[in-house]
Formats: structure tokens, C-alpha cells, sequence
């Protein structure tokens, strides 16, 4: 099956006498689906599972079909104009590869694309502007962070990041004596920001770090369930201290 035959499929699916569900999708109703494919691709990958990448990569890429599809249906734009725009973007924006400039660093590269943007109507109030809200907090914050980098608002070195962090957590333990849910809001967004900028520095992704602690976590603690169920014993009956024993031996068992 080629690429023609799976837009055919799509019109077939919203044409009179295509599938209910599909006809009564809108642009609107599909986000969610796309941000689902786009985390399930991101699992595949890290997992390192060839076949459950290319499956994850043709639903993520159904859900841009279908965009174009509604958009074609609208009289808007086709695939086909996607495709162009994606192209021409990518020549124009690369001319060390398909022209005669010569950048040798990533720095350069990034310098034009920026000025590439600005000549294509991009213009910016702010270098943070761009960044979408939409993101999850951690990566949000550490492409914001990034930016403000590319202009010299960074730090020097690690040391200064972790004395700031001490300084953050010190405010937080502060306002956990005010005892006042604001303050221990605000002070604690601030040591998150704190650790992000850390894992920036160090060349840590921290959304991709997190994730893998929490699959980390969760190994961990099905470990302790199962070594529950075979005591015959429920979590809940169980001391505190059991189930930390537990937790420490699912360290071991788990790299083993």
C-alpha cells in the first residue's frame, strides 16, 4: 500500500457512506488523539521496539491526514500543500545543505534559523515567544530556558545552579513553616524551575529523565506487590518498613 491509497481510505471514511465516528470528527474533537499518538511514538522509541514505532508512527501519521482531510473537505488547503510548505521550509532553512552557505557549528545553524523565521514573517516581541503553552510544564520550561540561553542569559557553571537550587529550597522550607499554600506553591514551582534549568545545563532533557524514573517507580513497586501476593500478604496489612526491605531487594532484583 502506498501513501495515495491511504488518503483514499480517508475520504472513504468520511465520504456519505463511510464510518460514523470518523464523519463526525472536527479539528477540535482529534487533539487529543494526536497528543495520545505523539506519547505512544515517544514510548516506542524509548523502548527501542522497531515494530511498535512504525505502528505508532502511521497512527500518529493517520492523525495528520485526517487534519487534512477536514481541511480539504473546508476548502482550505490538501496534504499536498503541506508537503510543499514542509519542503520549501526545510531548503530555505538549510542552505549549508542545499546552498552555498558554510556553517560548521550547531550555533551558526540556529542563528540562521532564527533569521530565517524573521524572513518569513515570524516576527517575534520576544525570543520566549514561540514556545507553546500546550507543552508539559518540565519541557516548557526547559525550551524557555534554552532560548533565553541562545542570548547569554545563562549561568557560568553548574556550581552557581546548585547554590540558587540551595537558596530555592531554603525559601520553601520557609514558607512551609507559614504554613501558607501560596507561598508553598510558589516556592516549590520555584525549585522545579531550579532543577530544570540544572538538567539544561547538564545537557539533560528533564521531561525524558522523569519518565524514566517513573517507569523506574513503577518496576519497583510491582515488584513489592508481587512479593506481597506470594507471602500472601495485601500492601495495606503490610509494616512500612517491610515494603521499604522490599523496595531496596527490587533495586538489585531489577538490575540484575
Amino acid at each position: 500500500m502506498d501513501f495515495q491509497e491511504l488518503l483514499k481510505i480517508m475520504d472513504a471514511l468520511r465520504s456519505e457512506k463511510g464510518c460514523p465516528w470518523d464523519k463526525e470528527q472536527t479539528r477540535e474533537s482529534l487533539k487529543p488523539f494526536i497528543v495520545e499518538e505523539a506519547y505512544e511514538l515517544i514510548e516506542a522509541i524509548e523502548e527501542s521496539d522497531s515494530e511498535k514505532i512504525k505502528e505508532e508512527l502511521g497512527d500518529l501519521l493517520f492523525q495528520i491526514v485526517f487534519q487534512c482531510q477536514i481541511a480539504k473537505e473546508g476548502n482550505e488547503f490538501e496534504i499536498s500543500d503541506v508537503i510543499e510548505k514542509i519542503g520549501k521550509k526545510m531548503v530555505a532553512r538549510h542552505p549549508h545543505v542545499f546552498g552555498t552557505a558554510d556553517y560548521k557549528t550547531t550555533d551558526e545553524v540556529l542563528v540562521h534559523w532564527e533569521e530565517q523565521k524573521k524572513l518569513e514573517g515570524k516576527l517575534r516581541e520576544s525570543i520566549l515567544e514561540g514556545v507553546p503553552k500546550v507543552l508539559p510544564s518540565l519541557l516548557r520550561a526547559h525550551r524557555l530556558q534554552d532560548r533565553a540561553a541562545r542570548v547569554g542569559f545563562d549561568w557560568e557553571k553548574v556550581e552557581d545552579i546548585l547554590k540558587k537550587l540551595d537558596e530555592e529550597l531554603k525559601e520553601f522550607k520557609e514558607a512551609l513553616e507559614t504554613k501558607r499554600q501560596d507561598e508553598i506553591e510558589e516556592e516549590l514551582g520555584d525549585i522545579f524551575f531550579m532543577l530544570v534549568n540544572i538538567s539544561r545545563f547538564i545537557g539533560v532533557n528533564p521531561e525524558y529523565a522523569l519518565r524514566k524514573t517513573i517507569s523506574k517507580f513503577i518496576h519497583r513497586f510491582r515488584y513489592i506487590e508481587m512479593k506481597a501476593a506470594e507471602r500472601g500478604k495485601k500492601l495495606s496489612d503490610m509494616t512500612l518498613d517491610e515494603m521499604d526491605r522490599l523496595w531496596d531487594e527490587a533495586k538489585w532484583e531489577i538490575k540484575k
